[in-house]
């Protein structure tokens, strides 16, 4: 897929969340979150549709990873959230958050990781198709 079909596939996922409410239908029941960053240079908003996982012990606290379909590269909202971890927002079904992002250490990296691959085995396979570590990224919600 080149960049401008990516574009596309983007820009209508996020029309088919915020029209349906936080669902995308390839995506079937799977939990997902709209994540606006800043360009880590250009400071220029995007919008990136994910999965997430919800911290059970936390519930202003949601997961997600710099997967990239198990790309080779970190994908481009990752370094923009390295970049600018307080200037986020993060949609969720209709409610929006303002939210800061915290890259999660080793060992809970991991155990976050493989919590999510369980649940949905594609992450072990983007895992396994990259020799990069996927990094988990915590985002904190202010409600």
């Amino acid at each position: 897929m080149d960049t401008q079909q990516r574009l596309k596939f983007n820009e209508d996922n996020i029309a088919e969340f915020r029209a349906s409410g936080g669902r995308i239908a390839s995506f079937g029941n799977a939990p997902l979150l709209l994540l606006t960053t800043a360009g880590a240079r250009s400071g220029q908003r995007r919008t990136s549709p994910m999965m997430y996982l919800a911290d059970e012990q936390h519930p202003d606290r949601v997961y997600v990873f710099a997967s990239a379909a198990g790309d080779d590269q970190h994908p481009a909202w990752f370094h923009n959230v390295v970049a600018h971890p307080a200037d986020l927002e993060v949609e969720l079904g209709d409610a929006r958050y303002q939210a800061t992002a915290e890259v999660v250490p080793e060992p809970r990296r991991t155990e976050v990781y493989a919590t999510q691959a369980g649940l949905y085995p594609g992450f072990a396979e983007y895992q396994a198709m990259t020799s990069r570590v996927i990094p988990v990224v915590a985002l904190a919600l202010q409600r």
